[in-house]
């Protein structure tokens, strides 16, 4: 072996650090609400194809909503990325609706008091309420499991390059990425999206998470914040710029031309015929499932369609340009037709609440797919999320460890 001096070796470090960032991989991760359950089982996967001592194989985490709880624990347990998963599966295998938000009957009659109060006084005796559910609950959740000051000593020791949580702005209607980042990042703002490195804490996780209506928005420094998945046009953009070259996405929802996609187009035919105009629920489950899946998919879409022109407009170029790769892992089963599975878990109040809303009928289902906290739920989506990446495991593989 040969003997290198310490300015030599001081180069050749460098040089495998700054390759590092140039190769690595970013893990975009859509919110889905209790459908998450199913990247958990994708990540318990992944973690199992590597050494049971490996650090995260992703330098950069990107989430929205419950993806970025999901990415806020992985950062937290980054140089013990099974670990890390083990943990989340714990979590997720044994939830229950109060974990999440006040669901029992005390609560959701105070609720429900609160308002018909507030709509037949016209707000005179009682302001109307924030939103339809308490999740303080998840706060006290997420206060165990998520830990900033490691997440910063990761970022510190180089085990991790970026992490970005993304919420709305109700304030300018921007879209934000707050990050925090290893390396000297200049914030981004273009059209409706804008990068923010702050100090990131519970109250951008809650803001990332507070869906509209459901739950409550969250104050921050410079006004209250939502889901991130509101006014997100590019989900992509915030790896990217935090120099993630390759991007693994975990979706929440079947890609179009998939079976899963294609057992819910038979459910709905199944189901035509009905004269019956879309209850309430079914209307909130779409609006839920579009927020959540169809950004994302078309960001996918138009970012391959650039590297695809990319590639055209220097291919006889001596300029090495670097590739922009995506790998997707959707469901090969609908979330929907599972959560049918599941409808008698609801606590009480709930299942009358959700009957209400006409989301106990199949048109409903889509929304209780989302709400649906419960453990024999997120386990059968744990276990699909972690046969549909065993499936793929080569590609997976071949993926994270290949240079682009």
């Amino acid at each position: 072996m040969s003997v290198m001096n310490s300015g030599a070796l001081s180069d050749a470090m460098t040089v495998q650090v700054r390759e590092r960032r140039r190769s690595g991989v970013g893990l975009i991760l859509p919110g889905g609400g209790a459908r998450a359950a199913y990247q958990v089982g994708v990540l318990r996967a992944i973690s199992q194809m590597m050494p049971q001592t490996a650090p995260l194989p992703f330098r950069v985490l990107c989430g929205t909503s419950a993806g970025a709880i999901i990415a806020s624990v992985l950062a937290s347990h980054a140089s013990q990325f099974r670990f890390g998963t083990w943990n989340l599966e714990r979590v997720w295998r044994n939830f229950h609706i109060d974990q999440v938000f006040c669901a029992d009957t005390a609560s959701m009659l105070r609720a429900g008091t609160h308002w018909l109060l507030a709509l037949l006084s016209g707000g005179f005796l009682l302001p109307p309420p924030r939103s339809l559910f308490d999740n303080s609950p998840l706060r006290q959740l997420l206060g165990r499991h998520v830990n900033f000051a490691k997440i910063r000593q990761h970022l510190e020791h180089g085990t991790l390059d970026a992490i970005a949580i993304n919420a709305t702005s109700y304030e300018n209607s921007l879209a934000v990425s707050f990050y925090e980042s290893a390396h000297d990042q200049v914030p981004w703002k273009n059209n409706w999206q804008a990068g923010r490195q702050e100090e990131l804490c519970l109250d951008h996780l809650m803001a990332s998470a507070a869906v509209p209506f459901i739950f409550p928005p969250v104050l921050l420094q410079d006004g209250f914040y939502g889901d991130g998945a509101m006014r997100q046009a590019s989900p992509l953009q915030s790896a990217l710029e935090l120099g993630a070259e390759r991007l693994l996405v975990i979706g929440v929802r079947p890609s179009p031309d998939s079976a899963g996609s294609k057992q819910l187009e038979g459910a709905s035919t199944h189901s035509r015929g009905s004269a019956n105009s879309p209850s309430f629920g079914h209307i909130f489950g779409f609006m839920l499932d579009t927020l959540f899946a169809d950004g994302i998919q078309q960001d996918i879409e138009r970012v391959k369609q650039s590297a695809r022109m990319s590639e055209v407009t220097h291919s006889h170029s001596a300029v090495n340009h670097p590739r922009k790769d995506i790998l997707t892992i959707y469901p090969t089963m609908d979330f929907s037709l599972i959560a049918a599975r599941h409808t008698a878990e609801l606590p009480r109040a709930l299942k009358i609440l959700f009957r209400t809303m006409g989301a106990a009928n199949p048109g409903g289902r889509m929304l209780l797919s989302y709400l649906l906290f419960e453990a024999r739920y997120t386990r059968e989506l744990i276990l699909l999320g972690y046969k549909d990446a065993m499936a793929r495991r080569g590609e997976i593989q071949d993926f994270i460890v290949s240079d682009p």
